[in-house]
């Protein structure tokens, strides 16, 4: 039998299929061969099993080829990786301001990733309608940097409805995913587009301003509308994954667009002379942020990775 993976525990996985879900599960020997992520098996997997007599649940035997997946380094094991979700159409960065506040640190690692995968990425700019004058000047300014660069930006309010009709076209038949940190509104949002899954929410924590985890495990719902979405635990680091010097420019566009204009092919835009990075930067024509995160990838080695480095 065939089904795509819908939610994952760690240890048992929802298939769905065209008839029914089934509750699966890995064997032990399938766990580790020649799969170097935590967890070999994550939500949006097509995947084979076969059916068990006794228990009546199923044993997954094959995973099918990914299109593409999004992953990080796993924070508890620094040397392991993370597969958040395979087999995505799109994925949508939730970031807010304060409350908590997304650092631009964290918007490009992601981002990278996600051009690294080939993925789509739109980044939302949810609790607008808490926003003050300052917070409309500053989200104005990223968005301004974002869309320069080619990434559509979206202004949400899940509370107010703010542009909500808007997100469900852009979502209509395609499967996507939902991420960024914990309190961000992922799960409101969620309950906003489709209020039957009635998700479970929870306030930002007044002493530490930050969010609390309301999804513990990545889970796929199908839309009334048309298509899927994957919602996601809130993420506090996004160490990236395989990673070499040499490519991490490729990964920022307006980076790989004008690299060809260096006087050295293999320029790393650090310190070389002639490059037409940096004095796209000294020009403003690149972003001063966008280019200080490139150099932190830069600079990053897998085994210096620490939770606590990005907010």
């Amino acid at each position: 039998m065939t089904g795509v993976v819908i939610k994952s525990t760690g240890s048992w996985y929802i298939v769905k299929t065209d008839e029914s879900t089934v509750e699966c599960r890995i064997r032990g020997k399938f766990r580790i061969d020649n799969i170097k992520s935590t967890n070999p098996v994550t939500v949006g997997d097509i995947v084979d099993f076969n059916m068990e007599e006794d228990s009546g649940n199923g044993v997954i035997t094959n995973i099918h080829d990914r299109k593409n997946y999004i992953i990080r380094k796993s924070v508890k094991l620094s040397k392991q990786t993370h597969i958040i979700a395979a087999n995505i159409d799109q994925v949508f960065l939730l970031v807010t301001l304060q409350d908590p506040p997304t650092f631009t640190s964290f918007i490009d690692r992601f981002l990278a990733t996600a051009e690294a995968y080939s993925i789509p990425a739109i980044i939302i700019f949810n609790k607008i309608d808490l926003y003050t004058k300052e917070l409309l000047e500053q989200k104005q300014q990223l968005e301004k940097i974002y869309r320069s660069i080619g990434y559509e930006c979206l202004d949400v309010s899940a509370t107010e409805q703010i542009n909500i009709d808007k997100l469900k076209i852009m979502m209509t038949n395609r499967v996507s995913m939902f991420s960024g940190h914990s309190g961000v509104g992922k799960s409101t949002l969620i309950n906003a587009i489709h209020p039957e899954l009635d998700l479970k929410t929870a306030e930002i924590s007044a002493q530490h301003k930050q969010g609390q985890h309301t999804t513990t495990f990545a889970e796929m719902f199908e839309l009334p509308f048309g298509g899927y979405i994957i919602d996601t635990p809130g993420i506090k680091g996004f160490g990236v994954v395989d990673f070499e010097k040499e490519e991490v420019g490729d990964f920022f566009p307006e980076i790989f667009a004008i690299k060809h204009n260096c006087k050295f092919n293999n320029c790393l835009h650090i310190n070389e002379p002639s490059c037409a990075v940096k004095d796209a930067v000294e020009h403003g024509k690149i972003a001063e942020s966008r280019y200080m995160s490139y150099l932190q990838l830069l600079e990053e080695e897998s085994e210096t990775y620490r939770t606590d480095n990005y907010n």
